[in-house]
């Protein structure tokens, strides 16, 4: 058996108990955190909560030499850990097709997404929001890559909204901060309103709503930060922003 399980979004305390319940059932578990992290915790402290040892994998332990995850999974129970839901990344459903394709039985627990988090603390209707985008380092592609710019701007057109992912370097301890991707992205368009969320799933999440080039200025504190370019907010969304974001009338025209 393997099982996927998603640690929500912050610490320790993020997972479901449905997640807790069937993760110490497994007899081993293996994690990784190079897609997305759980800031607020560290690894040793999920195995002292969750009392189980956790082998992390990095990234070319999952997509290319996953054999001793599926090998534990062949002769117990194995439960595969990533923040957030679980299947969120392409590399994981590589990897439960493998351990289908090997007659291993395999169960999904989710967890909390950075997407509904999103939604939920900003008031911008999750219904409304589009292709979702990641901004990279500036100088992983020597700037903002067409392809994020070509994302809000198609999802604009549609009036929805966009979710933009900020870079994590796991090998650094590296994150991305909406202030940084506010400055990136606030000249190629145009400076719109733009809404930084931090700490989502902790006790004390921040949500900010201002024009980009007013939160490029700005200092959001410690990770994970998303960044959100909403379209023409709704009535209901508008106030939501203005009452927890903080945003001003002039950001809406």
């Amino acid at each position: 058996m393997l099982s996927f399980i998603g640690l929500g979004l912050y610490d320790e305390r993020s997972i479901t108990l449905r997640g807790r319940d069937v993760l110490a059932d497994a007899d081993t578990a293996f994690a990784e955190f190079y897609t997305s992290q759980l800031v607020g915790t560290a690894v040793e402290q999920l195995e002292s909560t969750h009392d189980i040892d956790i082998e992390v994998r990095e990234r070319a332990g999952i997509e290319q030499r996953p054999e001793p995850i599926l090998a534990a999974a062949e002769e117990r129970h194995a439960a595969m850990l990533t923040a957030g839901d679980t299947m969120i990344s392409t590399t994981h459903v590589d990897l439960r097709t493998r351990a289908h394709e090997r007659g291993i039985e395999t169960q999904v627990i989710h967890g909390t997404t950075a997407q509904t988090a999103a939604s939920s603390l900003t008031g911008l209707q999750n219904y409304r929001f589009g292709k979702a985008t990641t901004l990279p380092f500036e100088e992983t592609h020597g700037g903002v890559p067409d392809s994020v710019i070509e994302t809000v701007q198609a999802n604009r057109e549609r009036d929805l909204h966009t979710l933009v992912y900020l870079d994590i370097d796991a090998e650094d301890d590296r994150f991305m901060t909406g202030d940084t991707a506010a400055s990136l992205l606030g000249d190629e368009l145009d400076d719109p309103l733009g809404v930084v969320v931090t700490q989502a799933g902790s006790d004390d999440p921040t949500v900010r709503a201002d024009r980009l080039s007013i939160l490029a200025e700005e200092s959001f504190g410690d990770p994970l930060h998303l960044l959100v370019v909403p379209a023409a907010c709704h009535p209901l969304e508008k106030e939501s922003l203005q009452t927890f974001g903080g945003a001003p009338e002039s950001a809406f025209e």
